[in-house]
């Protein structure tokens, strides 16, 4: 076996699928534009942002652990005074999602994610001694970034990376590598101010596919955690190296007759529009018991939503749709409609709708294309099913086994359990939008690398951390 030809002709797939500008997800060509500038963490080759980082790490193992506290706490308040910024800026330049909700997610991962606190040791005493469980870096993390959410996974990765103990190096999306840019340079200069080593999260200033490449395969990168598209999590895992991977999801939503019905709607529709439907954890398809059907519809509709005639459905479909796919089966969406507004995608079928519309709801057939894509756009498709079993039965089948992300209204305790064991995701959320599952109305902390592929779930600083033992036969027990 040849990892580095492995790699290599994944990355090849990826850009024949992706080649161009405005790829949906995943690290992709570069873009036309001229590279950020170096300093402040950025440099011009991969080796140099690697050699830099892993110096920095060197450093970093004399600043312990109320060191590390000081500096996680430096990089939150640099996000609460430059996190809305970064947002406006990820939404100009990706042209993705909505600025308001870019800048909830940024506030989100600044508040949310795990620090050092997350590092408590396990201690266990008794007759024979003492043993004690410590949380010890790797060295070395090389993340790659996606375009649909740039800053809030930048900012997510360095609080929980660093909180660990461990350098870290990204290669952003080409799509979004000026804003990627500016957030790794204010992260850097926040950490430095408060008493990290130079260079402790560096990145690439032009990155590419082929710099996406070299720094997974760099000898000094300890572990690999991506953040993308199918492809680049396939190259990730043909390294061979401990890789940490956050793929896609095609989310499900039940939506049984005990439940909440104006609740359930008004829920679907903040969860589903959320970012204008670019996040994987985003509902992607509804079904419906039959009995309740209609009255979710016009929930959906008083929500925000707006339904799309049946006339109107086979305009939607050209307008979404790059390539339907058979029944049951998923088709190709057009990436020129990902991550755009509501009532920009309905204007192309005649449909007039200002930008305060979240949600187009597409009543379809269960073996629709749209109900077994990820859409990333917010067009959600509502399919009606004669029972509640029926509906978990295509909720399994329509998630893929991605293992991401589900969820259900329903005020009937059974039901709910029964989904949960079924669906077998990294996230499940009852009565709530699945930003709950994020800690977004619901308790928990947040992640925006959810590594349901290779199990970790939402990373956190125990996700890049070594278990270390110490045990000490027959002393330090003191009582």
């Amino acid at each position: 076996m040849n990892p580095t030809a492995d790699v290599q002709a994944v990355l090849d797939r990826v850009r024949a699928r992706y080649g161009g500008a405005g790829g949906p997800v995943g690290a992709t060509s570069a873009s036309t534009s001229a590279p950020p500038a170096a300093g402040d963490g950025l440099f011009a080759t991969v080796d140099e942002a690697v050699d830099a980082a892993w110096e920095a790490f060197q450093a970093y193992k004399a600043v312990g652990l109320d060191g590390r506290h000081r500096i996680v706490d430096a990089v939150r308040q640099a996000m609460r005074e430059h996190g809305e910024s970064l947002a406006r800026h990820a939404h100009a330049e990706t042209g993705l999602g909505r600025a308001e909700d870019k800048i909830k997610k940024n506030r989100l991962v600044t508040e949310k994610t795990p620090g050092p606190e997350d590092l408590e040791p396990k201690v266990w005493s008794g007759d024979r001694g003492l043993t004690v469980v410590e949380y010890a870096p790797f060295g070395v993390v090389a993340a790659i970034t996606p375009t649909t959410n740039p800053t809030a996974t930048i900012i997510n990765n360095t609080i929980a990376v660093t909180s660990a103990g461990n350098g870290l190096v990204f290669n952003v999306h080409p799509n979004a590598k000026r804003v990627s840019a500016e957030t790794i340079r204010i992260l850097n200069r926040a950490m430095v101010a408060a008493g990290a080593p130079r260079n402790l999260i560096t990145g690439i200033t032009e990155p590419t596919l082929e710099s996406a490449q070299a720094l997974m395969a760099h000898p000094k990168a300890r572990i690999l955690l991506v953040t993308g598209g199918p492809g680049v999590v396939k190259a990730a895992l043909a390294t061979q190296k401990r890789a940490i991977t956050a793929g896609p999801g095609n989310p499900p939503v039940v939506v049984d007759p005990t439940a909440d019905i104006a609740h359930a709607a008004a829920e679907i529709v903040r969860g589903a529009s959320f970012d204008n439907n670019v996040i994987c954890t985003d509902e992607k398809e509804i079904f419906v018991v039959q009995e309740v059907a209609d009255a979710l519809l016009k929930a959906l509709s008083t929500s925000g939503a707006v339904i799309v005639p049946p006339d109107k459905i086979a305009a939607l479909e050209k307008v979404i749709f790059k390539e339907m796919g058979a029944p049951m089966k998923p088709g190709k969406i057009n990436p020129k409609w990902i991550g755009q507004n509501a009532g920009k995608i309905l204007g192309e079928i005649g449909i007039a709708a200002g930008d305060d519309v979240r949600l187009a709801v597409m009543p379809v057939p269960v073996e629709h294309s749209l109900i077994w894509t990820e859409q990333m756009m917010p067009v959600m498709p509502v399919a009606t099913v004669e029972s509640t079993a029926r509906a978990i039965d295509f909720a399994v089948r329509a998630e893929h086994g991605f293992g991401h992300t589900a969820s259900i209204y329903s005020r009937d305790v059974t039901t709910i359990t029964e989904m949960a064991r079924r669906i077998n995701v990294s996230i499940f959320v009852a009565n709530a939008a699945n930003l709950a599952g994020l800690a977004d109305g619901g308790e928990g902390y947040t992640s925006f690398s959810i590594a349901s592929p290779t199990g970790e779930g939402l990373t956190r600083p125990r996700s890049f951390s070594r278990e270390r033992r110490l045990t000490v036969a027959g002393g330090l027990r003191i009582v």
